[in-house]
């Protein structure tokens, strides 16, 4: 009794705190009107009891209230958060409260404090911390890092009796921790923050029912984090659209250069890195030392290279901080500079650092981000936002190395025709062999007019008449190839069109001259072959009669295609391009050598000193490549079976004109038409050795077989495949089977319907029958005489015999 009445007020408060269910209903005993009325100033009749308990009801939602209000009118978390910490604080009669917030850095998960050591007197700005003096715990340390490890809130009445307990805070604040309530904030799986509340200053530790209000209140600071929290996850994502979308503009306006492609896409993008400054080194990828680069650290006079090296080995020659990357390290190494970088006083406090990998994975550079600009270190997010933006950028660096490549192949295209220019060009001394200014005037071609280099060409020219290149029959085995050449320039004078179209005669030479000498030597397609196609095209149109359907330039341009048709041809056909994976195949998908010989005709004439057609206006040059262009392409035979049924339509037409003027000037006019008919006349000039005199025809159909059975050993040598009967060397004998076969099945539509169309033309026709009737008659002779020797021998044999 007598340590009763000893006690004081502050013994009994702390025995009720310790004692609450005593407490309550002690309470509930002696609170009686009485005492309400004289508290309260009232009467006596009108206490009641309900209604007390209602206004505690409404006192806390109020409080709720406001707080859920301040969420919805202030964006700023923190200032939430506290006003809720300090409610708990009061509520829990905690002595503080603190809120640690996760993040993930270089993927190794920790916490750090944003609000530390909340009290009920704190005020807000005492309470937030700087990110230069957070405390940050990893998630194996402490019982802060323990509860967002294991996701579930923990009631600790003394710390001393908890593992996971660190002392490290109390002995940095000089504080100490006796009990611990805190509780893990989740947005779904994730978690978003720890909160925690330290010391029950009422009773030995905090209660059960502390712990259901402590969780009661943190639902509405789990609302508040979350919303944060997806806020901030929205902000990131927009700004990763738009560092991406930007980006990506910037990055495909400029091809050329990687540094300016770089700079363009991240000045672009500044707002959007959340960063203070960036900086990005650039890798050269492609530059080796030098031999004479390593000669002085052979000899001793320079010492050797001593910083970082790339994967392969080569030197890096720029910043330092990339060291960890080059090498492949997993952590990231971060210089920190404790003096300013320069005159503004800028330091740099934090630093995020990316490689910048290209598509086959190879370093191409590093971009490096210093300082975040809410002065927080770089997170999760940043990581992943710096990371996609140098992914993207290490992507798009494929463009200006393709770019770059592509203009090294272009200049090494470039180099390559200059030197196949400079051995088919026509040099000054070999067009002296022909335009002889030097013997007639003693001057250089540059030097004389267009009428002295007239009146050499009439002196020098062979004329129409001296080889007959008027004739159908024309043969060229009385001729040089430089007497071809002369023939060819000849036949330009025929048809008009030097004089008309102000062609340079001085152009003109070396045209032809050049062309000679641009097809290779080749049994059979040679320039020979190439100038009989020429001749053919020039007598189809003048003494065929065909010139009257087509304008000069038309004309022109007719017999330079014929002449060009098969220019650097190989001496093997498309198939074996295509078999043997020639980048002509990879280059051209159809056609392939005709579009070669198309493109190396225009690689000609884009030489200006070759140009014949230089002083054509726009739209006579283009149609002029226009009709070059249908011819040389309508030379492939596959192409020649699609167009007979066309072409005999128009043969057939022409019949249907009684008045052969009106016909002429009705065709005259039909384009489409026109193209048909000059593909169907390629054709019969390409195939027009079938209509020579026989013993012509036969001296080039065996040139024209050597030629195929070199490809046939080609392709039993290097690929390995049974080339065809007409391929096969070993088949020799089968050529006159296979020259009817051909003469039949090919020749015979194409010279049977243009002599139906033009009468003059009947000469080709009638040469290509007899040049039948001669084959038929060596195959006869040859099965004969394989029938002899097989009846002699009682088996099958090969006998060639001599067609000439």
């Amino acid at each position: 009794r007598g340590d009763i009445l000893s006690a004081t007020k502050e013994d009994v408060e702390k025995f009720l705190d310790g004692n609450p269910a005593f407490a309550q209903g002690y309470f509930n005993k002696k609170l009686t009107p009485g005492a309400l009325s004289v508290m309260a100033g009232i009467s006596e009749s009108k206490v009641d009891f309900g209604m007390l308990q209602e206004l505690g009801q409404i006192e806390e939602g109020q409080i709720l209230f406001d707080l859920i209000k301040e969420m919805q009118e202030n964006v700023n978390m923190e200032k939430v958060v506290f006003k809720i910490l300090k409610r708990i604080v009061a509520l829990i009669q905690a002595d503080r409260c603190s809120l640690f917030m996760y993040r993930e850095r270089n993927g190794i998960a920790e916490l750090a404090t944003r609000l530390f050591n909340i009290t009920t007197e704190s005020e807000l700005d005492d309470c937030v911390v700087h990110p230069d003096h957070e405390i940050v715990f990893p998630l194996d340390l402490g019982v802060v890092g323990n509860v967002a490890q294991t996701k579930k809130h923990v009631n600790l009445k003394d710390v001393n009796e908890s593992s996971h307990f660190s002392s490290f805070v109390d002995d940095l604040t000089e504080y100490k921790t006796r009990n611990i309530l805190a509780s893990p904030i989740m947005n779904g799986e994730d978690v978003v923050a720890v909160i925690m509340a330290l010391n029950k200053t009422t009773g030995p530790h905090f209660t059960t029912e502390d712990e259901d209000l402590f969780l009661k209140y943190l639902r509405i600071a789990t609302l508040n984090l979350k919303i944060y929290q997806l806020n901030y996850l929205y902000n990131c994502e927009t700004r990763k659209g738009q560092v991406l979308l930007w980006s990506a503009n910037k990055v495909f306006e400029e091809l050329t250069d990687i540094e300016r492609q770089f700079h363009k896409a991240l000045y672009t993008v500044r707002a959007y890195l959340n960063c203070d400054r960036y900086s990005v080194g650039l890798l050269d990828m492609t530059k080796e030392k030098e031999f004479f680069d390593i000669w002085p650290v052979l000899m001793g006079d320079q010492p050797p290279y001593s910083g970082p090296l790339t994967p392969d080995g080569r030197e890096v020659i720029f910043y330092k901080v990339i060291d960890y990357i080059l090498h492949g390290k997993e952590d990231i190494k971060v210089i920190a500079y404790s003096e300013p970088l320069d005159d503004s006083g800028w330091t740099i406090k934090n630093v995020l650092s990316m490689p910048i990998v290209n598509m086959t994975e190879d370093i191409v550079g590093v971009a490096t981000f210093y300082n975040r600009k809410d002065g927080k270190p770089f997170d999760q997010q940043d990581e992943e936002l710096m990371e996609a933006m140098t992914n993207f950028l290490g992507w798009s660096h494929l463009n200006t190395d393709t770019y770059d490549r592509m203009k090294m192949i272009e200049n090494r295209k470039d180099i390559a025709q200059d030197m196949v220019l400079y051995h088919v060009k026509c040099r000054d001394d070999e067009i002296q062999n022909i335009l002889k200014t030097r013997q007639y005037f003693n001057r250089e071609p540059c030097d004389c007019e267009e009428e002295e280099f007239l009146q050499i060409l009439k002196k020098e020219l062979p004329g129409p008449k001296k080889f007959e290149i008027y004739e159908f029959g024309f043969s060229d085995f009385d001729c040089t190839e430089l007497e071809l050449v002369m023939c060819a320039i000849q036949m330009f004078y025929e048809v008009g069109v030097v004089k008309k179209f102000q062609v340079p005669q001085e152009v003109l030479v070396r045209f032809m001259y050049s062309i000679s000498k641009g097809y290779r030597k080749m049994p059979y397609h040679n320039w020979r072959h190439g100038f009989n196609v020429g001749q053919t095209m020039f007598t189809l149109l003048t003494t065929g009669n065909m010139k009257r359907y087509y304008t000069d330039l038309e004309v022109m341009a007719m017999i330079t295609s014929a002449f060009l048709h098969d220019i650097d041809h190989r001496g093997t056909n498309n198939l074996y391009q295509v078999k043997s994976g020639n980048p002509l195949a990879k280059l051209h998908g159809s056609s392939v050598l005709e579009r070669h010989h198309l493109e190396f005709s225009k690689f000609l004439l884009a030489d200006e000193s070759l140009n014949i057609y230089q002083n054509l206006n726009r739209r006579q040059n283009e149609h002029a490549i226009h009709l070059m262009d249908i011819a040389i392409i309508a030379t492939d035979l596959q192409l020649y079976f699609k167009k007979r049924t066309m072409f005999q339509k128009i043969v057939d037409l022409s019949k249907t004109y009684e008045d052969e003027k009106k016909w002429v000037d009705w065709m005259s006019l039909e384009t489409t038409r026109k193209e048909i008919v000059l593909a169907m006349m390629m054709t019969a000039c390409d195939l027009s050795a079938l209509t020579k005199p026989w013993e012509v025809q036969s001296k080039v159909a065996l040139s024209e077989a050597a030629e195929f059975w070199v490809q046939g050993d080609l392709e039993r040598e290097v690929l390995e495949n049974q080339p065809i009967t007409m391929m096969d060397r070993n088949f020799a004998g089968e050529l006159p089977k296979l020259q009817c076969g051909f003469i039949d099945f090919v020749c015979t539509f194409v010279y049977k319907e243009l002599s139906r169309f033009h009468p003059a033309i009947q000469p080709m026709y009638d040469g290509m029958l007899n040049n039948r009737k001669e084959w038929k008659a060596k195959q006869e002779e040859y099965e004969a005489q394989q029938a002899i020797l097989k009846a002699q021998s009682g088996q099958s044999g090969r006998y060639t015999i001599a067609l000439v």
